[in-house]
């Protein structure tokens, strides 16, 4: 019996009822991931011989395949063509496992992967089931300056985008870390575009003088926590500057150091030039000059 025809074998496929290896795998979005489905080292498989088929276990989508001697994919859903591949050198090998390109949130699925022995009267020769969790950073959150919508109440406003899976999102009180109580907090959680989750939650609390708090992103699956706080005093003072006094007082201090100097070095100038023109008086009305001490007076004095 030859299964000429992706048809026949995936109607075979689908009748069988193994109990599959169980694995699991993590990707990042936008990366490339391999789920492995291997036989044991030293393995040796001649390509038309063997078939394989790799297809999600809950849609049943078609992922790839080997048939023997028939190099159509066209069974193969869209969403994995050109992203799918299989090396027929490794098959050779026993090395079935399959090459994801371009991971998306929704390949985040369960892939079963099985071979087939035609020698052997199609018997199962290997059955593996890999978990493809999928994630995504989300972007550090953004908390917007808090306002207040009456006297007695603040808003604040948490916003992350382009995560996956979806995320916890959290209100902490830094000053002693407390959580603040969920029912305080209303969240919007949303697949944009590319599949990924935005996040915009809002904060509701009673006005108080000071207000120490941070917005926390939670991703279970990449184990992270993005938080980011947002420290007010008096509403509206949040964003001013004072200058370090300490800084100022110190740069006057060496302003005044170097002014002092300056003035001792004229002092002593000063001082010697006169020192100078008294000895060179007393000589000239000796006689005693000479044309190098003259220039010599003039340079101090001038």
């Amino acid at each position: 019996m030859r299964l000429g025809s992706p048809g026949l074998f995936l109607l075979l496929f689908s009748s069988l009822r193994a109990d599959p290896q169980q694995k699991e795998v993590r990707a990042m979005v936008g990366s490339d991931v391999e789920l492995s489905c291997a036989c044991p080292e030293g393995s040796h498989f001649d390509l038309n011989d063997i078939y394989v088929y790799w297809q999600t276990s809950e849609s049943k989508t078609v992922v790839t395949y080997h048939i023997p001697q028939n190099s159509s994919l066209d069974n193969v859903d869209s969403h994995y063509r050109n992203r799918a591949l299989m090396s027929p050198a490794g098959m050779r090998q026993g090395d079935f496992s399959l090459r994801l390109f371009n991971v998306t949130p929704q390949d985040e699925q369960k892939f079963h992967c099985l071979v087939l022995s035609q020698s052997l009267g199609f018997q199962e020769v290997l059955s593996v089931v890999v978990t493809l969790h999928v994630a995504a950073n989300f972007s550090v959150p953004v908390v917007s300056t808090p306002h207040s919508p009456s006297q007695d109440e603040l808003t604040f406003t948490c916003t992350s985008i382009n995560g996956y899976p979806r995320p916890n999102v959290y209100w902490i009180n830094k000053t002693d870390n407390s959580l603040l109580d969920q029912a305080l907090q209303n969240d919007t959680v949303f697949l944009n575009t590319r599949g990924l989750y935005d996040v915009v939650s809002v904060l509701r609390i009673a006005r108080t003088p000071s207000v120490n708090i941070g917005c926390c992103i939670e991703n279970v699956l990449l184990r992270q926590n993005l938080t980011v706080g947002s420290q007010t005093g008096h509403i509206g003072e949040r964003d001013k500057i004072t200058e370090n006094p300490v800084g100022t007082l110190e740069k006057t201090e060496v302003t005044w150091s170097v002014l002092a100097v300056l003035c001792l070095l004229v002092a002593v100038a000063v001082a010697i030039g006169w020192v100078c023109r008294d000895r060179w008086l007393r000589r000239s009305y000796a006689g005693r000059d000479s044309p190098i001490l003259w220039m010599l007076m003039f340079v101090l004095l001038v």
